[in-house]
């Protein structure tokens, strides 16, 4: 029986990776026109700790160079998100009903912790969580499993305990070799693996029933 549901944030709470990397290929396009949408998938659920290298290897820029560095800070900026916009329209609804039903809910996201708050803050779920996880505590991302250990240790719960609802390759991966039932959320707009997950959803509405079966 599941006892607590672990959340990834971008690309699961909120519909945002197509959004970050359709503003970095405008930001970046009129400079590198041979750049597509498509090369930067691979960047989908990657930390800052490892797309800086990707984009400077995409472009042929050096991951060290400040301007390189300046150029990529603003690529990201330059969206300007408000984040409620994005946010998928059930999850307020689904975070109460877990919440109601007594299990623990958690976010394990390869975010930085600033932007966390920024998001949970203007879509005011903040609040729904008993623990909130950035991968920049970590020496290692997803998809090594050490956040999702870590938050499993946090909530004081064994992986069979626990759900986890994820939708990119490595964050599947990181949640398969924690020992954790993964939900895959679809999304047919990237070429993810999702082989490694025990379930497949199409909407976040799902997860209230896979609690109530397991």
């Amino acid at each position: 029986m599941f006892k607590a549901v672990i959340f990834d944030m971008d690309g699961v709470l909120i519909d945002s990776e197509i959004v970050y990397i359709t503003n970095i290929h405008r930001y970046f396009s009129a400079t590198y026109p041979q750049l597509t949408l498509e090369d930067l998938y691979p960047s989908v659920g990657m930390n800052a700790t490892e797309d800086k290298p990707f984009f400077a290897s995409l472009l042929g820029r050096d991951p060290t160079d400040p301007a390189f560095l300046e150029e990529l800070h603003q690529a990201y900026v330059s969206a300007n998100i408000y984040y409620p916009d994005i946010l998928r329209p059930q999850v307020p609804g689904l975070l109460k009903s877990l919440k109601d039903k007594g299990l623990q809910v958690a976010l394990a996201s390869s975010s930085s912790p600033q932007n966390i708050d920024r998001v949970l803050t203007q879509c005011n779920i903040k609040g729904c969580f008993d623990h909130i996880i950035s991968g920049y505590q970590f020496k290692r991302s997803k998809p090594d499993p050490e956040i999702y250990l870590y938050t499993m240790a946090q909530l004081g719960r064994k992986p069979e305990e626990c759900l986890i609802v994820e939708d990119s390759t490595y964050g599947i991966e990181a949640g398969a070799v924690a020992g954790v039932a993964v939900a895959a959320l679809r999304d047919d707009r990237f070429p993810f693996d999702q082989s490694k997950a025990k379930y497949h959803i199409d909407t976040l509405d799902e997860i209230l029933a896979l609690v109530e079966k397991a």
